[in-house]
């Protein structure tokens, strides 16, 4: 049998609650055809933004979301799959931190294909962007900002901003915020409204370090 995509879990999750793509996206603060290419797996949705259509679907996050399993307090590098949210996506997540009882921190490594993007959003929290290697475009509520190798940015999430590769190198970004973008702490027991527990865990792409 061949794993469902999380395309077809978000189309699937949708359509049993007979909502529009209209309703979706106004929802979850983005597009419609954003979520229509969501659905096909031709857009590449950020994690939150994906925690985001999750919580208006009413359905755990770990039925869209892929399983990256959380780490221990200590993450080994050569012990932490590039996870992707559907196999030739343009950006692939290592995931650094841990789950416990009031951690709030999500920390990732983003490894970023030369021309991606990650569409505009904004959201509660704060967030931290450090480039490794590369270069990125970060633009905050309307003001593009180039960030190089060694540079960070510090900004609340509740301003509208998106961010981008524009070069033709892949671009590594240690990237931090203070959102459940895992679904750790609904998995641990808070609940979303019609929790739909139906689907398993959608598959992954994983890539090993050498």
């Amino acid at each position: 049998m061949v794993p469902r995509s999380i395309g077809d879990r978000l189309r699937s999750a949708r359509l049993a609650r007979k909502m529009t793509l209209r309703q979706v996206a106004e929802g979850a603060g983005l597009s419609i055809g954003f979520i229509s290419q969501a659905e096909r797996d031709i857009a590449s949705p950020s994690l939150s933004s994906l925690r985001r259509i999750a919580a208006v679907l009413g359905v755990s996050p770990q039925a869209v979301l892929p399983e990256v399993r959380a780490a221990s307090e200590l993450s080994r590098h050569r012990d932490r799959p590039i996870c992707r949210v559907y196999p030739g996506a343009g950006i692939g997540y290592e995931r650094l931190t841990t789950t416990f009882p009031g951690s709030r921190l999500s920390g990732v490594i983003m490894h970023e294909r030369p021309g991606h993007r990650l569409e505009a959003e904004r959201h509660g929290g704060e967030e931290v962007f450090y480039v490794l290697e590369g270069a990125v475009t970060v633009e905050i509520d309307g003001v593009p900002l180039i960030l190089e190798a060694g540079d960070s940015l510090h900004f609340s999430s509740q301003r509208l901003h998106a961010s981008w590769n524009h070069t033709e190198r892949p671009t590594v970004i240690l990237h931090f915020c203070t959102m459940d973008v895992f679904g750790d702490q609904l998995a641990d027991g808070a609940t979303l409204p019609a929790i739909h527990a139906g689907y398993p865990s959608p598959p992954l792409e994983a890539e090993r370090f050498e």
